[in-house]
């Protein structure tokens, strides 16, 4: 699995799943979203899950708004929750990694 990511968050995972194949982006706000809605735009991407804290402002809210548009013309899948993002790695992996559905 490859695993496309703005640059903040990409850098956080590779930390974290040192296996993964991760190529980060720019960061979100200085590029990285507008990357990435290419990539939806060429079919670059099987999928999209894009974590928010709803609770917190957002300085980048046009962006996030902008690639949730895009996800939905272009009928892709897109997780905006952990269980979402479940379903998704499953059905992207074929398998169960969560134990609760």
């Amino acid at each position: 699995m490859h695993v496309f990511s703005t640059g903040t968050t990409g850098s956080l995972i590779k930390t974290a799943f040192s296996e993964l194949n991760v190529t980060c982006l720019k960061s979100g706000p200085l590029g990285g979203d507008q990357q990435i809605g290419a990539m939806i735009c060429q079919a670059e991407l099987d999928a999209l899950i894009f974590f928010v804290d709803p609770l917190s402002p957002m300085p980048h809210d046009v962006d996030v708004k902008a690639l949730t548009r895009l996800a939905t013309v272009y009928d892709l899948p897109m997780a905006c929750s952990r269980s979402t993002a479940d379903l998704i790695v499953d059905g992207l992996l074929g398998e169960k990694t969560d134990e609760r559905f």
